[in-house]
């Protein structure tokens, strides 16, 4: 069984046990969540929620961002590592 779930604006396909990486959440390690489920293949999606648990929290890869302008010796290079949750999804 699975459901398509909705976690921070973003939708996830989701098993029981599936682990998922998403954007930042507030909580603490251990927190339980509660997400809305959008869809469900028998169709009694309505008012139902998908509990999950915090797992940890950490930083995806690293995105190297340059900018560069033609001709005028303009050359910037940038970091990026986006703040991560590691989630597991408990039910359905």
């Amino acid at each position: 069984m699975y459901a398509i779930i909705d976690i921070g604006s973003k939708q996830f396909k989701v098993q029981k046990g599936d682990i998922l990486e998403v954007d930042s959440l507030s909580g603490n390690v251990g927190d339980k969540l509660d997400f809305n489920i959008i869809f469900k293949p028998d169709n009694e999606a309505k008012d139902q929620k998908a509990k999950a648990e915090i797992l940890a929290h950490g930083k995806g890869k690293k995105i190297i961002v340059f900018k560069y302008k033609a001709k005028k010796n303009i050359r910037k290079k940038q970091g990026h590592r986006q703040h991560l949750t590691k989630v597991k999804i408990l039910s359905i």
